[in-house]
């Protein structure tokens, strides 16, 4: 029997999932999608690129029974908020999607809730946390580590030794050399490309990357 699953999000992230689920077959044989869950009132009951939203996130945390959701949200923030609501409700499990043809190797290590879109290479001895979103055509090289909650966005190219912490977003089409460290909550403009440490709560940009502001 089919398991029963949402998407969390009808926004742009959500909308592209949605499409990387409808053409991999073999998801398609282990979930039956329910439809989108999105807490924008005028969406509610309306139908998004075919599938319906049906509820809101009070709507899910409430669900009386077994669902799976995955929460397409690319705001990492905004996501561990979700995701850390959601599971106070035991009913819900949170599986990892990852889209057909993406190259991920078995010496990777993972957690919950986590995404990884079209054309992601993911090499070997890597590991990653829980709801980590990998957007298309992202690569990461060997022995790095990948926090909870960290978003890279398309293109991004990450090399060896590459330490990424929680809720960090790394932006468009930048790169990092190996063996760099970037701290909890930062914010890597797109098109950066990082070639030295950055500091925890900042925002580094340009080539090379550098903090330009704290939070």
């Amino acid at each position: 029997m089919k398991k029963d699953l949402v998407i969390f999000g009808a926004g742009g992230l959500g909308r592209e999932i949605l499409f990387q689920m409808q053409v991999n077959k073999e998801f398609l044989k282990e979930y039956n999608i329910l439809g989108f869950v999105d807490d924008t009132p005028d969406l509610l009951d309306k139908v998004v690129n075919g599938l319906k939203v049906i509820g809101d996130s009070k709507w899910l945390e409430q669900y009386p029974a077994a669902i799976n959701a995955v929460i397409c949200l690319g705001n990492a923030k905004h996501r561990k908020s979700v995701a850390e609501r959601l599971s106070q409700n035991k009913n819900i499990d949170f599986p990892t999607f990852i889209a057909d043809d993406v190259r991920l190797s078995e010496e990777v290590s993972f957690g919950k809730g986590c995404i990884f879109c079209f054309s992601c290479i993911i090499t070997v001895n890597i590991s990653i946390g829980d709801f980590a979103v990998f957007n298309s055509d992202c690569t990461i090289g060997h022995d790095s580590t990948i926090g909870d909650y960290v978003t890279l966005y398309p293109s991004v190219n990450i090399s060896g030794n590459v330490k990424i912490g929680d809720c960090s977003e790394i932006g468009v089409g930048s790169n990092i050399i190996q063996c760099k460290n970037i701290g909890d909550e930062v914010i890597i403009g797109a098109g950066s490309v990082v070639i030295t440490d950055i500091p925890a709560k900042s925002t580094a940009v340009g080539v090379p990357a550098k903090p330009i502001k704290f939070h």
